[in-house]
């Protein structure tokens, strides 16, 4: 099996330590380069086979948002994960609209970091479980009310397919539950994020988690 290729970006060595430490038990996942800011981050990313980023989102000069910026139109395949200490609401409102894959906390477990990963390689929605809640409060400007009428404009199927998305799974996890192709998960996911108005699987996720469509946990 192919490994998933991951990029660490963060200024602090001990971090990328760290993390690298943890990846390092996965058996499917290996770490090929670490960057200790964003312009190195988008240079490494834009010359090497990649395919997951965790970017730190402060750092000095060029920050992760800004390279995340870069990275979706210089690197489009590279899903870019987020690594906060969940700050400023900007922050979140700024990566989401910029196409970032997820957020996770910096002292995130290894069992979830390395979920995360394969999550994010998958092209999942990768939302760190303690900051869910947060993202919904702080990014969603619609109300509830708001939500289910977006959900309310899907077909039956479509719906099905939007659960799944804000549940966290990947195409292929979702093609296994709901028993179809890959590639028409794919289609439908297009579809969705069109006739909710989001960019990218995080945003419906969260719409799905507003409208109430999700199963209890």
């Amino acid at each position: 099996m192919d490994r998933i290729r991951v990029l660490l970006a963060d200024d602090e060595h001990l971090v990328r330590a760290g993390i690298r430490l943890v990846l390092r038990h996965a058996e499917d996942i290996e770490v090929v380069a670490e960057a200790g800011d964003g312009d190195e981050a988008v240079d490494l990313a834009c010359r090497l086979p990649l395919d997951v980023a965790l970017v730190d989102i402060r750092m000095p000069g060029v920050d992760g948002l800004a390279a995340l910026e870069q990275l979706t139109h210089r690197a489009p395949a590279v899903k870019v994960v987020m690594l906060t200490t969940f700050g400023e609401p900007g922050y979140i409102t700024r990566a989401l609209r910029a196409g970032a894959a997820g957020f996770l906390l910096k002292d995130t477990g290894p069992q979830e970091l390395i979920q995360a990963v394969r999550a994010a390689a998958r092209g999942g929605a990768v939302l760190s479980p303690r900051i869910t809640k947060d993202l919904i409060d702080r990014y969603v400007t619609t109300d509830d009310g708001e939500a289910r009428r977006l959900v309310g404009t899907l077909a039956e199927r479509e719906r099905e397919v939007l659960v799944q998305v804000g549940l966290g799974k990947s195409n292929a996890e979702i093609a296994g539950q709901l028993f179809m192709g890959e590639g028409t998960v794919k289609t439908y996911v297009s579809r969705i994020l069109a006739k909710l108005g989001c960019d990218n699987r995080v945003r419906a996720a969260i719409i799905a988690h507003e409208a109430g469509i999700l199963p209890a946990a």
